[in-house]
């Protein structure tokens, strides 16, 4: 299962507060604007700035 379009649009990165999107390989969160990536765990996303690696 993927993560919905609902969802994604009331997510923000936690560092930044701008939007977020998800990787091409469903992988993670990237922020558009600190490029930071937030991993997905069990379909969950960890929108821990610790979680965090930035690009």
């Amino acid at each position: 299962m993927a993560i919905s379009a609902d969802l994604l649009e009331i997510l923000i990165c936690p560092a930044c507060r701008a939007k977020v999107e998800l990787k091409a390989d469903s992988s993670g969160l990237r922020c558009v604007s600190c490029h930071r990536v937030y991993p997905i765990r069990d379909e969950i996303p960890v929108m821990l700035i610790d979680e965090a690696v930035i690009e």
